[in-house]
């Protein structure tokens, strides 16, 4: 049997984790798909690659001897895309940065304006990436850099470099109770249907729904939305309200929809993060270009 690369990095991710939900967490997938792959990768070998209950996984010994070859022809293929990728952006001169909503705030502008002083013959280039995601692509490398918001998941893994923090605010319909207000307290809100990201967000989920600070009250989740259209049509619709920066409370000024700062949060952070391995000089430009905004 030949095992795809996929099939061994969900292995090595569970093996690591010894828990099918905290690994289905890591690598983004939902804990039903990755219970199927490792079924699959398990038929295939004609090995019980785990043992597991309802409460503990362990690995087997064919488990335990899989482990370290896996892990070495991971290391191998994640080395030949990096210099793959550093190759290919050699030749193109692209600097891939991710993004998970509008950055706005001037610092886009900005950043490339200083970027272009320092490489002249480079292109920045932008992608966005659904919530599902919470590093915008970077753990996934699909991106270079990205303007993600924390907490991220896997966040220990990563340069981060915070570039705003601002108070979190509140969005929801202009017919809504509250749509007479200057501001709201959090408390006010606490049996509100919130409108929440993907779980697969990990911690930035629970941060924009302000789990911190709801003590024993449950939260009531209206849709789940993967983006800030979803996010905004689904306020539209009534289907709940949602927290959001500052900022970006300016960015998605739309009519039919009202935003209020919120008293007895803690702020939201904007952050650019980067593999720690990345020391390509283009991506230390875009970096200080950025530190000096």
């Amino acid at each position: 049997m030949d095992a795809h690369l996929r099939d061994l990095r969900y292995f090595v991710a569970v093996a690591e984790e010894l828990s099918f939900t905290r690994a289905a967490e890591r690598l983004f997938v939902s804990q039903p798909a990755l219970s199927k792959q490792i079924r699959q990768l398990e038929d295939g070998l004609r090995v019980r690659l785990f043992d597991r209950d309802r409460r503990t996984v362990s690995l087997t010994a064919p488990g335990r001897a899989l482990l370290p070859a896996a892990r070495e022809l991971l290391c191998c293929w994640d080395e030949a895309q990096r210099s793959v990728g550093d190759a290919a952006a050699g030749e193109a001169a692209v600097l891939t940065v991710g993004l998970s909503t509008s950055v706005g705030r001037g610092l886009l502008a900005a950043v490339r304006a200083r970027f272009e002083e320092r490489r002249p013959t480079w292109r920045l280039s932008m992608r966005q990436v659904n919530w599902d995601d919470g590093t915008a692509g970077l753990a996934a490398g699909e991106v270079d850099l990205a303007f993600v918001w924390l907490p991220m998941p896997r966040q220990d893994a990563f340069n981060v470099h915070v570039v705003a923090r601002e108070a979190r605010w509140v969005a929801f319909r202009d017919d809504h109770r509250l749509a007479g207000r200057d501001t709201v307290d959090f408390a006010e809100l606490l049996d509100e249907p919130f409108l929440a990201l993907p779980e697969t967000a990990g911690p930035l989920r629970d941060h924009w729904l302000a789990l911190d600070a709801r003590g024993d009250r449950p939260v009531t989740i209206g849709a789940t939305v993967r983006n800030a259209d979803e996010a905004f049509t689904a306020i539209e619709e009534g289907s709940g309200i949602v927290l959001l920066a500052a900022g970006n409370a300016a960015i998605y000024r739309r009519p039919g929809v009202r935003a209020l700062p919120v008293t007895g949060l803690s702020p939201s952070e904007l952050a650019i993060v980067w593999r720690p391995g990345d020391h390509r000089p283009a991506l230390r430009d875009f970096i200080d270009a950025l530190r000096g905004t």
